[in-house]
């Protein structure tokens, strides 16, 4: 009966000893390589989630110059900028005439609340001869051109005035 006693303290004695130093430094050898691997995924989904904000911060930014042209009969010219969104051409010392030499005495606005910075915090392009304009960001790099997260996200108008044709409908008869 004792020496029933002796294998089980043997054991025991084996299972208590813990891990090995080469064990465990597998074991955070691996947890780093998984850590590695999710930290690029959410940097790469960070870099899409800033893209996707600064296209509808365009969208709300087109919007409003689309309402503003409709009141004033011109986009806002590129003095005015797209403060003129926010508050009415020449209160804020800007001129009241435009670059077509119209007073856009029409406006009602305020048409957005507050121009935003793009997600990197570099203002929006804005150019226009108060036809059409240019409206962009230019990437995390705030520069012109680039690939990837760097690449300019364009919102311009195609040819000015978007028109919409409504054909009338032809009845057989």
């Amino acid at each position: 009966m004792v020496s029933n006693k002796i294998p089980l303290r043997q054991n025991l004695a084996r299972s208590a000893r813990g891990f090995t130093l080469i064990e465990l430094m597998v074991v955070i050898a691996i947890i780093g390589l998984l850590a590695t691997i999710v930290v690029q995924n959410l940097k790469s989904a960070t870099d899409r989630a800033r893209r996707v904000k600064a296209q509808a911060d365009i969208a709300q930014l087109k919007s409003a110059l689309d309402r503003y042209y409709l009141d004033a009969g011109s986009y806002p010219s590129t003095d005015q900028g797209l403060q003129a969104l926010v508050s009415a051409p020449g209160g804020n010392g800007n001129s009241n005439v435009n670059s077509n030499g119209e007073d856009p005495s029409n406006w009602a606005g305020p048409y957005i609340e507050k121009v935003p910075p793009d997600p990197w915090n570099h203002s929006y392009f804005y150019q226009s001869d108060g036809n059409s304009y240019i409206l962009k960001s230019f990437g995390a790099d705030g520069v012109e051109g680039g690939e990837g997260k760097n690449a300019d996200i364009d919102g311009s108008s195609a040819n000015g005035v978007r028109l919409y044709l409504i054909a009338p409908s032809v009845r057989a008869g």
